[in-house]
């Protein structure tokens, strides 16, 4: 995955600083194709430095070579030792901007003693770059998409053997891992009955599925850093009539954000489209959570899509749409699928079958 136009993107952006120092780790990748845990980039109109420290040396120039990034890197043999790297690749400039929002009061403090340019805050250069996906982005998200898909459609028909959740989730990721991808993408929630599928954000126990249970399965897998994100509802046996109006309510609010979706939407509009679907059958209050959200190297980022948010939707924006109700007593459904945001509408990434919540019968051979 090529990255040399990425640093040039960033620079258009550095106006009023002379040089752009880089420490959150997700924007180093982006830019660099260095995945260490411990580094940091400064970005000069014409150069480039990457600092790390000795477990990351050889590393790191392999993986800025692949990138097609012509630049330096540093090693240090100690945290004190990088810091002064830090400053020697700043020594040029006489005002470095640095990203606030990744920095403490520490660190900052550590940066002024040894940087002797002035440093000028700044917040989201890299991130505005980050957000539009290009193509060899969206692909690995695909691919990843396809993964989870195909776990899911192995795994689910277990769902009525009297599995725990923990044991799917289990299942859920092995799967995934077997198939291509080098994790999940996040820890994979499921979440049975009418207490665990209320929340939202339940992580997986020893609760046994049963017989008349809603079951919320939100799985993404993880390919070259790139994540996925879906979620299924299903229910155990014959569906109640409630089950069945609210996840069909849910299915249909989710089907009206997916045709929503086009650039230049703002997304309190599509937060809006589902909300006002579920608001108007009279299960707003059960709606506790934002439509969705970007998903890229972080599955959770730029842009947000809920009633506070004010972005704009663009080609190349990566989005979910997820709308769902949860009631303590009842339990949960949510749907949602990946989309990008294309010229014309939406691609839809996750492709697993959402129109029934039964759950499938096993994949034929």
């Amino acid at each position: 995955m090529s990255r040399a136009h990425r640093v040039d993107r960033v620079r258009a952006r550095m106006a009023g600083a002379d040089a752009l120092l880089v420490t959150d780790l997700t924007n180093i990748r982006w830019l660099t194709g260095f995945t260490g845990s411990n580094g940091w980039v400064v970005l000069g109109s014409d150069t480039i430095t990457l600092v790390t420290d000795g477990r990351y040396g050889v590393q790191a120039a392999q993986q800025m070579a692949a990138a097609g990034v012509q630049g330096d890197v540093a090693v240090g043999a100690t945290g004190g030792a990088c810091l002064e790297l830090v400053a020697q690749a700043c020594a040029a400039y006489s005002t470095v901007a640095f990203e606030s929002t990744h920095v403490t009061f520490h660190q900052h403090t550590q940066y002024r003693a040894a940087v002797a340019a002035e440093l000028v805050p700044t917040t989201g250069v890299v991130e505005a770059e980050r957000r539009v996906k290009d193509p060899d982005e969206i692909e690995a998200m695909a691919r990843a998409c396809r993964i989870a898909d195909q776990a899911l459609a192995e795994v689910a028909p277990s769902l009525v053997d009297g599995l725990t959740e923990a044991q799917v989730r289990n299942r859920l990721e092995l799967r995934m891992r077997e198939l291509g991808a080098s994790g999940p993408s996040y820890d994979t929630i499921v979440a049975t009955g009418p207490r665990n599928a209320a929340l939202p954000h339940h992580r997986p126990t020893d609760t046994v599925i049963e017989h008349g249970h809603t079951v919320i399965i939100d799985v993404g897998a993880l390919v070259d850093g790139y994540h996925s994100d879906m979620t299924r509802t299903f229910v155990v046996g014959e569906p109640t009539p409630l089950q069945d109006e609210l996840y069909h309510l849910v299915l249909t609010a989710q089907q009206a954000g997916v045709a929503a979706v086009r650039p230049g939407m703002r997304v309190q509009e599509l937060d809006g489209v589902c909300r006002g679907i579920i608001t108007d059958a009279g299960y707003g209050d059960w709606f506790t959570h934002g439509t969705g959200h970007g998903v890229g190297l972080l599955i959770h980022e730029d842009p947000f899509v809920n009633r506070a948010g004010d972005a704009i939707l663009q080609v190349g924006d990566v989005v979910t749409v997820e709308p769902g109700v949860y009631r303590e007593g009842f339990g949960g459904v949510r749907v949602e699928d990946l989309v990008v945001v294309t010229s014309d509408g939406c691609r839809v990434l996750t492709s697993s079958p959402k129109d029934s919540p039964c759950p499938p019968s096993p994949p034929t051979t």
